[in-house]
């Protein structure tokens, strides 16, 4: 099988079908990619992944920014899976995995005879992980299995919509897609992990991960403020209902975050406010006195901050306290910590030329892994993966006929 465009990632060598669309399942593949995994990416022969028609305004681009972001590093095969032809390809794919990854609803991939059962007699050790909103009936059949499910969906049911927003009755959904997000890196945590134990036993296994259960999972303070004092949290504004100060406050050109919930960070806030009194004063002294006291403490920070500019406020708190500017996307880009830390590569893309994508966040200091090719063309590697389980030209051209390929 074909080498990953990623050289020197920890995962070279680990091979992996990806069968996802939309963000979760591709976000997924694009994490072991990144490290150096080959992902070959399945996609259906008419139109491919639902997110290549999602463009931003450029008529002349086969995909818009949206695919290239959670595609890079994977190369693509173009399969009608719903020919015998598209099927056997696939079977001989999974024949040389390590990995294969579905977000399809509930029962599809069983409809088509590529059910997990049915491919790991043709790859014990192959691992098998998916994606769905509540879950595989194999790992334990929610009532809602059946159910459709969008990032929208598994933050509103998760309970991170009930903790989020201005006030007590308005909830909110989060800006980034992290019902998606959260679960695929769950996912990828559990590929992994799978991985090692095929590696010891030969035994593959079947990984499940719900979208509510990883939104579940991210909000886990409110499981235990359930259980140990039976409340029910609700949204909290820009503050923390535990530690004080710990939000966001105006300035005079945007917002700041400060989070003193060690009492000798409150100190140094306090002095940096020209009030060191404060620091002494035992109504606020101590974390547990400011929780009790949150309002009166944010709005006396929030009175001080408002009357200086972001850079005004670096200047005195940054590196001294927790503290940070509240950035939009064109602060980030100007950032030097993003050029240092390589988190906005150049990629290009076809139709309009470089763009500038999402770098991985991790860094290694001997396998370093990373973007080095841009998201694939529908089918543009479908030769060459052929080619390589051992198919003639012959056959290929016989399977394009069909249209069992693309």
């Amino acid at each position: 099988m074909i080498a990953s465009p990623v050289e020197n990632g920890a995962l070279k060598g680990l091979k992996v079908i990806d069968l996802t669309m939309m963000l979760a399942g591709p976000f997924c593949t694009m994490l072991l990619g990144d490290q150096g995994a080959t992902i070959i990416k399945v996609e259906p022969t008419r139109g491919g992944d639902t997110t290549r028609g999602v463009h931003p305004g450029k008529d002349e681009m086969p995909f818009g920014g949206y695919f290239q972001s959670i595609n890079r590093n994977k190369l693509s095969i173009g399969l009608d899976l719903k020919t015998e032809e598209g099927k056997q390809v696939l079977r001989r794919l999974v024949k040389e995995a390590d990995v294969l990854v579905e977000n399809y609803r509930v029962g599809v991939m069983d409809r088509l005879g590529l059910s997990y059962e049915a491919l790991s007699k043709i790859n014990p050790r192959l691992v098998y992980a998916a994606i769905r909103g509540f879950g595989d009936p194999r790992t334990g059949k929610s009532p809602y299995a059946d159910w459709p499910a969008f990032d929208v969906i598994a933050q509103a049911m998760g309970g991170i919509m009930g903790i989020t927003g201005p006030d007590p009755n308005t909830p909110l959904k989060i800006g980034p897609g992290v019902g998606d997000i959260v679960p695929a890196m769950l996912t990828t945590i559990g590929i992994l992990s799978a991985v090692r134990h095929a590696e010891k036993t030969g035994q593959g296994q079947f990984v499940d991960v719900a979208m509510y259960d990883g939104i579940l999972a991210l909000c886990e303070r409110i499981v235990y403020q359930h259980s140990y004092d039976g409340v029910v949290p609700g949204p909290e504004g820009n503050a923390h209902p535990l530690l004080c100060p710990f939000g966001l406050f105006p300035a005079k050109d945007g917002w700041v975050s400060i989070a003193c919930p060690k009492d000798h960070f409150w100190i140094i806030l306090t002095e940096a406010m020209g009030r060191p009194e404060l620091g002494e004063d035992e109504r606020y002294a101590l974390n547990i006195a400011r929780v009790q006291r949150n309002a009166e403490v944010v709005a006396m920070v929030g009175d001080w901050t408002s009357t200086l500019t972001k850079k005004e406020l670096i200047d005195k708190l940054g590196g001294k306290i927790p503290f940070g500017p509240v950035n939009n996307v064109a602060d980030i880009f100007d950032d030097p910590h993003t050029k240092v830390r390589e988190m906005l590569p150049e990629v290009e893309q076809p139709g309009l030329g470089p763009v500038q994508i999402a770098g991985t966040p991790i860094r290694m200091t001997k396998t370093q892994g990373g973007v080095a090719r841009r998201g694939a063309l529908l089918g543009e590697d479908t030769e060459t993966i052929l080619e390589s389980l051992g198919y003639s030209a012959a056959e290929i051209a016989e399977m394009r006929e069909k249209r069992a390929i693309r």
